[in-house]
């Protein structure tokens, strides 16, 4: 008998990008709201939710509140400094996506979420995916060596590098690879690994990157 997943409260960040598990989360924080939010995570050793902005803006208001997407990414802050401009530099790493049940509008206008996690993706199967797999890691490889060559302080990724793990590897490409924002929305909600990387194989072959 499968019982109801636990839920959770997170504060939520709505952005224009998609965090994806395992992936890097580079924030600058000048709002107050998310200065707080930012400072309480940090203090309390505790996480907050990204979604991509269905509507509205980063920047809300009373007037203009923020719809996030129903499906986000866990963020654990694991760096942070301030810069000459007071400015708060956060490095984050998604971990965990969330189904989105219920949220709120603090009186800060912060968005707090009621969340239940959703867990892995199901295992890679089929010789063809695992072939396509192989190819997209040796892309991937490839790219990261180049962006080592050329910026290696501007690296978009978190080490340790998985190459061998297909939801790394097929997460780190939808990431970087310039593709619409809804689409990569719809990738990182895909609970099949072998689906994402067959999406992700296609669009390099059709754009000769394989």
């Amino acid at each position: 008998m499968s019982s109801t997943p636990a839920l959770a409260e997170l504060p939520l960040f709505p952005l224009h990008t998609v965090l994806f598990p395992g992936g890097l989360l580079p924030l600058k924080i000048f709002e107050t709201r998310y200065l707080d939010m930012a400072r309480a995570c940090l203090r309390e050793q505790t996480p907050f939710g990204v979604c991509l902005l269905k509507s509205g803006h980063e920047v809300a208001s009373p007037g203009d509140p923020s719809v996030p997407e129903n499906i986000g990414c866990v963020a654990e802050i694991f760096e942070c400094d301030v810069d000459q401009f007071g400015l708060l530099l956060v490095q984050a790493r998604g971990t965990q996506r969330f189904r989105l049940v219920d949220h709120r509008v603090e009186p800060s206008n912060l968005l707090v979420g009621e969340v239940a996690m959703i867990g892995d993706d199901q295992p890679l199967q089929g010789a063809e995916t695992l072939a396509k797999f192989g190819a997209c890691a040796e892309v991937l490889e490839r790219i990261i060596a180049t962006i080592k060559e050329r910026e290696p302080q501007n690296l978009p990724f978190v080490e340790p590098f998985l190459f061998d793990d297909p939801s790394w590897v097929s997460n780190r490409l939808a990431e970087i690879l310039p593709i619409p924002m809804h689409a990569r929305q719809k990738l990182m909600e895909l609970m099949d690994v072998g689906a994402r990387i067959d999406v992700v194989h296609h669009y390099m072959q059709q754009h000769q990157l394989l």
